[in-house]
C-alpha cells in the first residue's frame, strides 16, 4: 500500500500549524505526491483564517512545484444536527471539504446515540468530502450504522496520522472502524492531518502498517493510486475534477 495525495493537511494561515503553502507543496513534491490538499480550520476554531480566506483561493495556482493543489478546509461541526461554519455556497467552491469535530466548536462528551445523529446528518450533507479523525474515544459512534451511511453518501473516511501524536485515546477505534468500512464497501483516506512539513513526512508509516495488518483493499482507498483519487473526485460531483485527472494521470 502507498499513497499518492495527501488530502488533510494545514499551512501558517492556522495558525497553530508551521509551514507556508510553498514549503508544504515542496515537502509533498520530496514525497513523491502527485497532489496535496490543504485544508485549513473553519472559521469556528480558534486559530482559524478569516472567512475571506476561503473565498480567494480561486488566487491560488492548480500546480505548485509539480504538485496538483486542492484547496479546500476542515470544517467544523458546531451541533447536534451535525451543521457546519460554512454556508453551502462556501462549501461548493471548495475542492475537498473534510468535516471534524473539534471540541473548541462543540464542546463536552458526546453519547454513542448523540455521535451517531451527528454523524448520520452529515452523511447526508452533498458538500461534505470526508470525515476527519472520527475514531476519537469522546465521540465513539455506532460504525457499523453510520459507516453503511457513510458509503451511501460517498463519504469518504479518513484515517487520519496525526492521531497517532494527540489522540492517542483513539488508535485501538481505528482498526474497528476500518473493518466497518471493508464490511460496508466504504472509502478510506490516509491523512497525515499534517501541521508541519515533518509531519507530512513523519505521519503516515504507522497507518500503512495497520492497512496492511488488515490487508485492507487498494480499490477503497481514494489516494492510493491517481486513478482512485480523480475518480472519487468525479463521484463527488467536483469541479476541479477533470483538470486533476489532466495534471495526474
Amino acid at each position: 500500500m502507498q499513497i499518492i495525495a495527501d488530502l488533510h493537511t494545514h499551512t501558517l494561515s492556522s495558525t497553530h500549524a508551521y509551514q507556508t503553502m510553498l514549503e508544504m507543496a515542496a515537502a509533498a513534491k520530496d514525497l513523491g505526491y502527485a497532489a496535496l490538499a490543504l485544508t485549513n480550520h473553519g472559521p469556528s476554531m480558534p486559530d482559524a483564517p478569516h472567512s475571506w480566506h476561503f473565498g480567494n483561493q480561486s488566487a491560488l495556482d492548480r500546480v505548485v512545484d509539480g504538485v496538483a493543489m486542492l484547496y479546500g478546509a476542515e470544517a467544523n461541526v458546531m451541533d447536534m444536527d451535525g451543521n457546519l461554519d460554512f454556508t453551502p455556497g462556501q462549501l461548493r467552491g471548495m475542492d475537498w471539504v473534510v468535516a471534524s469535530i473539534h471540541s473548541p466548536c462543540l464542546p463536552g462528551l458526546l453519547t454513542e446515540k448523540e455521535a451517531n445523529r451527528i454523524w448520520m446528518a452529515v452523511a447526508e450533507n452533498p458538500d461534505v468530502d470526508c470525515i476527519g479523525h472520527s475514531e476519537q474515544q469522546n465521540y465513539r459512534y455506532d460504525y457499523d450504522l453510520v459507516t453503511r451511511a457513510f458509503a451511501r453518501g460517498h463519504k469518504v473516511v479518513e484515517l487520519n496520522g496525526n492521531s497517532f501524536n494527540v489522540r492517542k485515546d483513539g488508535i485501538p477505534n481505528m482498526r474497528t472502524l476500518l473493518r466497518a468500512c471493508i464490511k460496508n464497501g466504504c472509502r478510506i483516506a490516509v491523512d497525515t492531518d499534517a501541521h508541519s512539513a515533518r509531519q507530512l513526512r513523519e505521519n503516515v508509516p504507522a497507518l500503512l502498517r495497520m492497512l496492511e495488518e488488515l490487508d485492507f483493499p487498494q480499490e477503497l482507498v481514494v489516494n492510493a493510486t491517481r486513478q482512485n483519487l480523480v475518480n472519487e473526485l468525479k463521484l463527488h460531483g467536483k469541479v476541479c475534477a477533470e483538470e486533476i485527472g489532466g495534471i495526474i494521470l
